[in-house]
């Protein structure tokens, strides 16, 4: 039998699947955010409304997401190497497919159906897969991978518009399929480790499998409630913010411009909050409720701007949005702990499904009844805010009393949230990842 490890090995080849899981995070929601300069092209080519090749995205969006605890549990059963190989594979014969469509029907089986089918393979158990590998560094390595979504943006944004112009949406799509397949190399960095404190055995029956029964937990629902809300209007930008760009006379590089702006904000705020979240300065919970509104205050300014405001206010999006993220994923380990981050990982992305299938195609509805996007970005902003004001009920987002400082015995040997200490409890010590710097939460 392989010797368990004391812990989590916070380096080593954690550091590979790190980049892994940055190229996987770069292929999937990188290049989702960048498929939206296509939507014009089909819009034309179909002759189709706003709205209708909206549900294109969309759908991609809502399947990746919604059937991403099927992902995880397909992970938890057979480990997340094979799964993230046959979903790359899955990924690559979508946009094959897509490239032959005859009729928007083709578009949504092809991207929507089996691309979407593929990336909710991937995304869940690469990142599961990495929060196992790092306990005082988890969420900066959490945030690099995250990058990976910034840094393609900037990459494929303009790199798919001259495929556009040059190619056509067809000979773009059979390109991105041969692009997509990278993700079968990335799973099978994903080495498989083992730790203490994972069950004996694999979870029975479909509560345990899926991880549902981590709604039984009160902090979870209340996070579980938030995300629902965020994803309403947080992957809006992903499919409208060029186009939007493109209805304020941008034209399509300026568009692509707009686009690849907000992914360098985007891609530094995760390093950075990724970073500040690691230093246990301030509690989990509560930089993901500020960043979290600050993302919905973006999206406000996004739907009012106009050309250089309209350049600005993507820029400020990037940045809250990015810094958002990472602690969307960072906080799983303190509220259900390690055994349970693979699992809760998919219910996050089956959470923000709800919102992310009825967010884009209702911005194209809005869209399509008042002439431009502005009414768009402002509900959806809306949304966002409203998700952040619930993240208020996590445990240590609101001060409460004066934390008493751990013993210095304790300060030196305390481990990072491994079990889920951030679920309240009597006595317990609410731990960030910073390890030294945690403090204790009292009765009070």
């Amino acid at each position: 039998m392989t010797p368990k490890p004391a812990g989590p090995p916070d380096g080593g080849w954690g550091w590979v699947v790190a980049a892994a899981a940055f190229a996987v995070n770069g292929l999937s929601y990188g290049l989702l955010r960048s498929l939206g300069l296509a939507l014009p092209d089909l819009a034309e080519h179909f002759d189709r409304n706003t709205q209708d090749t909206a549900w294109v995205s969309a759908l991609a969006l809502a399947v990746q997401q919604a059937a991403s605890p099927v992902g995880s549990a397909l992970s938890t059963r057979w480990g997340a190497r094979p799964v993230v190989m046959v979903g790359g594979v899955l990924t690559s014969l979508g946009f094959v497919f897509s490239a032959f469509a005859r009729s928007l029907l083709h578009l949504y089986l092809g991207l929507g159906v089996l691309a979407g089918s593929g990336w909710a393979l991937v995304f869940a158990p690469a990142l599961g897969t990495l929060s196992r590998y790092f306990s005082r560094r988890r969420v900066l390595a959490v945030g690099l991978a995250l990058t990976g979504n910034g840094a393609s943006s900037l990459l494929l944004a303009p790199t798919l518009q001259l495929l556009l112009d040059t190619y056509g949406w067809r000979g773009a799509l059979l390109l991105l399929s041969a692009v997509t397949l990278h993700l079968a190399p990335c799973g099978a960095l994903l080495r498989p480790l083992v730790l203490p404190g994972d069950p004996p055995a694999r979870p029975r029956g479909p509560l345990a499998a899926f991880g549902l029964d981590l709604f039984a937990r009160r902090a979870f629902l209340v996070f579980a409630l938030g995300t629902a809300l965020v994803g309403g209007g947080y992957f809006v930008p992903y499919v409208h913010l060029a186009p939007h760009a493109l209805d304020r006379g941008l034209g399509g590089y300026g568009a692509a411009l707009v686009v690849a702006v907000a992914a360098v904000g985007d891609a530094g705020a995760r390093l950075v909050s990724g970073w500040l979240a690691d230093q246990g300065w301030v509690p989990l919970s509560r930089l993901l409720a500020g960043f979290g509104a600050l993302t919905g205050l973006g999206l406000l300014a996004v739907g009012l701007g106009c050309e250089g405001p309209l350049l600005a206010a993507a820029g400020a999006y990037g940045l809250s949005a990015g810094s958002y993220a990472p602690l969307v994923f960072g906080v799983l380990p303190g509220l259900v702990g390690l055994g349970g981050v693979v699992q809760a990982t998919g219910l996050v992305m089956m959470l923000m499904s709800l919102g992310g299938l009825l967010g884009p195609p209702l911005s194209g509805f809005l869209r399509d009844k008042t002439g431009d996007f502005t009414a768009s970005f402002l509900t959806c902003g809306s949304f966002i805010l409203s998700g952040s004001f619930i993240y208020l009920g996590l445990p240590g987002a609101l001060p409460s009393c004066p934390p008493a400082s751990l013993p210095a015995s304790q300060q030196a040997t305390s481990p990072p949230p491994e079990r889920g200490e951030l679920l309240p409890t009597t006595q317990v010590a609410l731990l960030s990842p910073g390890g030294s710097q945690s403090t204790r939460d009292t009765t009070c």
